[in-house]
């Protein structure tokens, strides 16, 4: 027998629900008033007994009223109408009242630490996170089929970003950022014209980025190629002027020297205006642009040299830091750089391969830029490199109405991810139930997905003209839908996925290092990655396997899981569930194995990833980190790596931390103790793997022999 539920979903026939309402009920009255356990047997069995196909879920409970009712147990009735009636209540309840006030309070720490690019204590700030805290309430009551709501509430997927699902907007972009400039934009209903300089370009891109990311919850990606153009039309002006100022009076040398130092100003101003503003700029979501530069050298660019020259001063700049109040050169989170490997500058006698050691030394030190190869990328896009957008999400390619592949200029509607291990879990082993189970919930996140489909199908172009009318992702009319660009594959929609190690481990008993695991992790992402390609087909809708980038959501599920099933061994004992593909933190395996192994998984999980190793400080070794660089170059798509050195941002303290009689990293200068301001050398056991958060939220690096 099947059982159609409120929302409209049906559900096999659950005997012990009923039951247990009847306990509860029982709970609730005097003795004498309740039923006893066979009689509440003989209801379950009555409602048994009917042997229909289909039970509206209000069926049922009108059959179990009225069998009390004939039982002469009138209170039990009533205690039986309250139940079902609070019931009611709670699905439908607002949740928002003590969630808003615990964050006036700063205690509500799980929204204060879901995301580390927010402060929460900061009242600006504070708005736009009591605006999320109403839209996740609505989304959950109103918004969403109440099945969505219960499968995020169990921890069986991940409805990401319902902070921002009542309003009509979407997840990350590529900025067109080209045709912005080239053929002029409209920003707060002013026109702002191609720029006639790199300076006033870079001031013009700022602001492009400040807008954008105000209407999106995203991040975004600007390709800094664009700017050349603008470099050179700089020169050629100072050119112009130099000429008019000095005619002949002066030699051709002592003029162009003179061109050269003031292109020079204009360089550095220009790329300290990008960093500036993005570090200084407060959008309405609360935070600092979440913008990403990409550094691409195309051999085919007429502009080359102009934009080598560009990303020497980003990553000079970079390296050099950014002040913090009281004067210390930090490290910024934004812009985030990703500084793309090929063979003009992969380490192997290239023309440009300067610019890569300059990298090289900004990560050792910066952390940043993240590196993409060009030769993997082209091998898993039809030919084609381009930007992530923001940080890890990746488009597919996409031919335009003249056969052009386009990337600029489209976008991201929104991520639904799917909790690998609870499947796991319930599956105890057995593939059957595994695969049965993997299916359903997987056609469970694809109901999930169209739902912010179908959240932008009505939206139009006023919602956001800097995006739909005015150059951002496209030119459209007043009034028109967005509709038609999310379809045909132009925008895409992502399925997330978390914990592909510990799945392994549950099914298999060994990680997906080990040759039973790896055919079982293959089996897996290659079975989301055809669900992908089905729904595409199904829909016309642009579906990607996307590497969740939403650290935190491993320590959820692994918290929903802990709560439901107990503590289990590898799993859910740890706190934390491995984040996508990536091999466990504690795996016996070096940075050039775990790159290469995570390789083959960053093919399949094309709608994003990316993979990144811990190593040692090697700001004295820079040789060594250039053989890692090389090694990325032809081994793996996307890579990071950690590079820890002890370094306050406080005071600027550049030494050894001390650790403290409470076991607490802390700054000899200063006695600063935050751990999200010191870089720290990870000499105590030499673990080179992957940090995590423990369940304290503190940042711990676990090895086989130490917890620190």
């Amino acid at each position: 027998m099947k059982v159609i539920k409120r929302d409209g979903s049906t559900v096999n026939f659950d005997q012990s629900k009923i039951a247990n309402a009847l306990r509860k009920a029982n709970a609730a009255v005097e003795e004498e008033d309740r039923i006893t356990e066979e009689q509440i047997a003989e209801i379950v069995d009555h409602v048994a007994s009917r042997h229909r196909s289909r039970l509206l879920v209000e069926d049922i409970q009108d059959m179990v009223e009225e069998q009390i009712m004939a039982l002469g147990k009138f209170r039990l009735a009533k205690a039986y109408v309250i139940y079902r009636y609070e019931r009611a209540l709670v699905r439908k309840a607002n949740t928002t009242d003590e969630s808003i006030l615990s964050l006036i309070r700063n205690d509500n720490k799980d929204v204060m630490e879901e995301n580390s690019n927010k402060n929460a204590r900061i009242a600006s700030t504070q708005r736009d996170l009591i605006a999320g805290e109403v839209s996740k309430d609505l989304t959950r009551r109103i918004l969403l089929p109440e099945r969505i709501s219960k499968a995020h509430d169990e921890g069986v997927l991940h409805f990401h970003d319902a902070d921002y699902f009542l309003q009509p907007i979407f997840n990350c972009c590529l900025v067109n950022i080209g045709d912005m400039l080239d053929n002029g934009t409209v920003m707060n209903g002013k026109l702002i014209e191609r720029p006639k300089s790199f300076q006033v370009a870079c001031t013009i891109v700022t602001q492009i980025i400040a807008s954008v990311a105000s209407s999106q919850y995203g991040g975004q990606s600007v390709n800094t190629k664009h700017l050349g153009k603008y470099l050179r039309a700089s020169k050629e002006k100072f050119r112009r002027m130099c000429e008019e100022e000095f005619g002949d009076s002066l030699s051709a040398e002592a003029k162009e020297r003179i061109v050269e130092m003031r292109l020079k100003d204009e360089l550095k101003a220009g790329v300290q205006t990008i960093q500036y503003q993005i570090n200084t700029l407060m959008t309405t979501n609360g935070q600092s642009p979440f913008v990403t530069l990409f550094l691409h050298l195309d051999e085919n660019d007429p502009y080359i040299e102009e934009n080598a020259r560009i990303i020497e001063e980003i990553l000079r700049q970079r390296y050099e830091g950014i002040k913090n109040e009281v004067g210390v050169y930090v490290t910024p989170a934004f812009p985030k750089l990703v500084y793309v490997l090929d063979e003009i500058n992969c380490l192997k006698g290239g023309k440009y391969d300067y610019l890569t050691k300059m990298a090289v030394k900004c990560s050792a030190k910066r952390m940043y830029p993240d590196y993409i190869s060009a030769k993997k990328m082209r091998e898993n896009y039809e030919g084609n490199v381009f930007s992530p957008m923001g940080c890890r999400s990746f488009l597919a390619p996409w031919k335009d109405e003249n056969g052009e592949y386009k990337f600029e200029g489209r976008f991201n509607q929104g991520v639904v991810s799917i909790n690998l291990p609870q499947i796991g879990i319930i599956a105890k082993g057995d593939e059957e139930v595994f695969w049965k189970l993997f299916e359903e919930r997987l056609e469970l996140c694809f109901d999930a997905l169209m739902c912010r489909h179908e959240a932008l199908k009505n939206v139009v172009s006023d919602v956001s003209p800097v995006h739909w009318q005015y150059g951002a992702l496209a030119r459209l009319g007043k009034g028109e839908k967005i509709e038609k660009l999310l379809y045909g594959g132009y925008s895409s929609i992502s399925l997330g996925y978390i914990g592909l190690y510990e799945v392994t481990k549950l099914m298999k008993g060994v990680p997906q290092t080990d040759p039973v695991g790896e055919e079982f992790a293959l089996r897996v992402m290659k079975k989301m990655r055809e669900k992908c390609d089905e729904w595409k087909e199904r829909t016309n809708i642009g579906f990607g396997l996307y590497g969740t980038p939403a650290e935190s959501l491993c320590y959820r599920f692994a918290r929903v899981d802990m709560e439901r099933f107990g503590s289990i061994p590898d799993v859910t004992d740890k706190g934390y569930y491995t984040n996508s593909y990536h091999v466990d933190v504690r795996q016996p395996i070096d940075a050039f194995d775990k790159f290469r192994f995570e390789s083959q998984f960053q093919k399949i999980s094309s709608g994003g990833a990316i993979s990144y190793v811990e190593i040692p400080n090697l700001r004295h070794n820079l040789t060594a980190l250039e053989g890692v660089v090389k090694f990325i170059y032809d081994n793996i798509q996307y890579a990071e790596f950690n590079t820890k050195s002890d370094y306050c941002q406080v005071c600027g303290f550049d030494g050894e931390i001390i650790v403290n009689e409470d076991n607490e990293w802390e700054c000899p200068c200063c006695h600063n103790k935050d751990q999200r301001k010191m870089n720290v050398t990870r000499r105590t056991c030499g673990y080179l793997g992957e940090n995590f958060w423990n369940v304290g939220k503190t940042k711990e690096i676990k090895s086989r022999v130490l917890h620190l």
